[in-house]
């Protein structure tokens, strides 16, 4: 493979890795931070024991999720030097805030909430949880910044052979990266929701500390429900932009070949990249994605004929990346629906295998999420900086053998560290609230929680 490919690569995993704990990390806190609350306002010792419980997890997968961050930052310098020249006064910008303020803010009240135990009082306490919860979506509001930039490059000029900053605020306000960031960090709600469900549900099963997860994943339902709502409208609202600003993707993100007007939108559809067409091209829903697309059932959506071979993305993987994604995001609201209406007709304990779909649901979301980061990386080649810079001019001028090493060495790292964090998460999940193993009980009344 050259050097491209191998870059590509390592940063696709790197990414791939640490954005297993990033999506943990911004929805966990949070709920912490409402469990955290309820035990000030009504001084129910439960909140307090729920707070401390699920803090830890969330401290297990912050710490570790720090450590996969910073190797990603470093490989601007090394595999994407001429990027970096060529972009970095605008792509630091955002990077540099997100490193001095947010994750300091972060980092520091963390260490105020773990220590502060019984030593601050319980409303300031709580206020360090939430200043944890505000720092860590801070810091996704500036790499989504970073990264809506390179989708839709906005208040820049090319002047001495670079692309340098000229409004910093039409940076900040990009439309393109709020959609991402709020449709990212719903996504991250949704994961941690099901997390918390998942881990709610194992317990459930097995009738431990039932009135601890019981409040857990009422908590958690609501969280989900809101959450899971708000992913489908945030994800329309981007799909409507990616098909106004980056139509070669939306193409590719629907297999649309012919330009055509009132296109619409076909329920069974399998994409023939080789020979520029589809295999399979049925249950048509008529002009369904043109008004999916711009709100109007007659608009024109322009086809990947119509775009240059050399600048149009990946189908295949674009295609299904998008359709799997969409169908795991109907899933969750459709799981977070039949617990509310187990919870509110009293049947979630009798509720046996829906409590073992959530326990066994807890991957999903990652997958959704990591499959969300395809269809806007992938659809977005073949540039790096969109209509802007392309990707193969990006790379450093260094020998792909270079590459590969850090490579396999990056492979490695991350998959003892996803271990490690698999590892402590099972066992301190399993251990329930108070880090004690439960009582043992028959295996026909367990279905199993596994790493």
């Amino acid at each position: 493979m050259d050097v491209v490919t191998l870059s590509r690569l390592q940063f696709a995993i790197t990414i791939g890795f640490h954005f297993l704990f990033v999506p943990l990390t911004l929805g966990l806190v949070i709920l912490v931070a409402i469990m955290e609350t309820l035990y000030v306002k009504t001084n129910e010792i439960m909140y307090k024991k729920m707070a401390k419980f699920w803090g830890k997890l969330f401290i297990i997968n912050f710490a570790l999720g720090v450590v996969t961050g910073i190797t990603m930052e470093f490989q601007f310098g090394t595999n994407w030097s001429e990027y970096s020249k060529y972009v970095g006064d605008i792509f630091g910008a955002p990077l540099a805030i997100e490193a001095t303020v947010a994750f300091f803010l972060e980092s520091t009240f963390l260490g105020v909430w773990i220590y502060g135990w019984d030593r601050l009082s319980k409303k300031l306490h709580a206020f360090a949880i939430w200043m944890v919860a505000l720092g860590t979506n801070l810091s996704a509001v500036w790499i989504i910044i970073a990264n809506g930039w390179m989708q839709h490059p906005v208040g820049y000029v090319l002047r001495n052979g670079r692309a340098e900053l000229v409004d910093f605020m039409a940076v900040v306000t990009n439309k393109y990266a709020w959609l991402m960031f709020f449709h990212t960090v719903l996504s991250g709600y949704v994961l941690s929701a099901f997390f918390v469900l998942g881990i709610s549900a194992y317990h459930l099963l097995r009738h431990q500390h039932l009135d601890f997860f019981k409040k857990s994943f009422r908590i958690a339902l609501i969280f989900a429900i809101f959450s899971s709502i708000g992913v489908a409208v945030l994800g329309d609202l981007n799909g409507s932009n990616v098909a106004d600003v980056q139509p070669a993707k939306f193409a590719a993100m629907e297999s649309i070949w012919e330009t055509q007007q009132g296109a619409p939108m076909y329920l069974l559809q399998i994409p023939d990249e080789k020979n520029e067409g589809n295999r399979i091209e049925t249950l048509g829903i008529p002009k369904l994605t043109s008004f999916l697309a711009f709100k109007d059932p007659n608009a024109t959506i322009k086809g990947l004929k119509d775009f240059p071979l050399e600048e149009r993305p990946p189908v295949n993987l674009t295609f299904y990346a998008f359709r799997i994604m969409v169908g795991l995001g109907v899933y969750f609201i459709l799981m977070s629906f039949i617990g509310w209406y187990l919870q509110r007709k009293n049947k979630l304990l009798d509720s046996r295998l829906y409590l073992k779909m959530m326990l066994y649901s807890i991957p999903l979301p990652y997958i959704a999420i990591n499959l969300g980061w395809v269809v806007a990386e992938v659809g977005r080649q073949p540039w790096i900086v969109y209509g802007l810079m392309k990707t193969a001019d990006a790379v450093s001028p260094i020998p792909a053998s270079n590459v590969l090493t850090t490579l396999i060495g990056v492979v490695v790292f991350y998959t003892i560290l996803i271990v490690a964090d698999l590892y402590l998460l099972v066992k301190y999940a399993k251990m329930g609230p108070d880090f004690e193993k439960p009582t043992k009980i028959h295996i026909d009344q367990s279905p199993g929680f596994q790493a």
